[in-house]
């Protein structure tokens, strides 16, 4: 072979090689999707690593590749991107992405999500990754007795029910789960709640005369558990008639949701008989709960739910148990109940 084939063939690679890049390059920069206009929150914390942020962007379908990402930032000489919370899309480019991320929202102003069947600890931690309050501030705001005696004067719905001193969180199950936005400059815990038992203010006036007629801590404690035990409306309102006929029926409740929460357990894995043996005020598995709702929410439930508390469905129902699914399937007896959870469990069904 002579020197000029040689050549050719090395530049030929050269070349291969220079277009594979090329189209490397165009490909991680590229939007991910042309034809989305959908908006997605991306909340960068202060002090979030670039590993993190590339993870974050990743998980929401932004960026393609996480290498290339930070690769991208090196090239650039991009050595900050200020935190804050964004709305993105996919039909940007990495370039555009960047761009903002690196320049920051204009305005000192954040948006908070906080998701049905999420606890206050969930709202803490949201609150403390994208604001300067701390967990344990907005938790000691929370457990403020002096704080929660002047909401309940503000707030009909509010009632010496949430000061027992064996409730966990006074406030659970009453801050309306929703996306807010909130100034950043002098935010505090008390605004932010405020702002939340406002929107539940709205949330709970169409049942007003309904729960002025009974007890809106019971409502809401059985809306706390239907959000976590079912996903459908059409469950959650039978869910309640079963938890209806156990109470009426001098019955536990036998929540197995209601366990987690009393030992802060994770719902990811089950429970053990000491668990379900143990006295708490908030584990109706407890033999010694016999006929007695928890003694407050367990979560902060969606409309949906609290609308399935207020508005029942009737049944001769006692049991019920759900796949890994979420189908749920009722039942009127204890041997109807086993036989089912022993299906589902040769079926390869069951939740855990």
């Amino acid at each position: 072979m002579n020197k000029k084939r040689v050549l050719a063939l090395v530049l030929g690679v050269i070349g291969l090689i220079l277009i594979g890049m090329f189209v490397f390059y165009q490909y991680n920069t590229s939007p991910i999707d042309n034809s989305s206009n959908a908006d997605i929150e991306v909340v960068i914390p202060s002090g979030m690593s670039t590993d993190n942020i590339a993870k974050t962007l990743r998980d929401k379908n932004l960026i393609r590749n996480e290498m290339f990402f930070k690769a991208y930032l090196k090239l650039n000489n991009i050595s900050s991107l200020k935190a804050s919370t964004y709305l993105l899309k996919k039909s940007m480019t990495l370039d555009e992405i960047v761009r903002i991320l690196e320049k920051g929202n204009n305005s000192d102003s954040i948006r908070l999500t906080f998701r049905e069947g999420e606890t206050i600890r969930d709202y803490a931690k949201i609150i403390a990754e994208s604001t300067n309050i701390t967990e344990e501030e907005f938790i000691n705001t929370i457990n403020n007795r002096e704080y929660l005696s002047s909401l309940i004067s503000n707030y009909w719905f509010l009632s010496s029910d949430i000061l027992n001193e064996e409730i966990y969180y006074p406030l659970e199950g009453y801050l309306a789960p929703d996306t807010y936005e909130f100034a950043l400059t002098d935010l505090t815990s008390e605004e932010i709640i405020t702002t939340l038992l406002d929107e539940e203010a709205n949330n709970l006036e169409p049942y007003r005369e309904i729960l002025e007629q009974g007890s809106v801590h019971s409502a809401l404690t059985l809306a706390s558990m239907a959000e976590l035990e079912g996903v459908k409306d059409e469950d959650r309102k039978m869910i309640i008639s079963v938890f209806n006929n156990r109470l009426n029926s001098g019955m536990n409740l036998g929540s197995d949701v209601t366990t987690y929460y009393a030992f802060n357990e994770e719902m990811d894995s089950d429970l053990t008989s000491d668990m379900f043996n143990t006295y708490n005020p908030y584990n109706t598995r407890s033999s010694e709960m016999a006929g007695r709702l928890p003694i407050g929410p367990i979560c902060n439930p969606s409309i949906s739910s609290i609308d399935a508390a207020v508005y029942p469905d009737t049944s001769d129902y006692l049991y019920f148990v759900a796949d890994k699914n979420r189908n749920v399937y009722f039942t009127r007896s204890a041997s109807e109940h086993e036989e089912k959870v022993a299906e589902l469990k040769e079926n390869g069904e069951w939740i855990w």
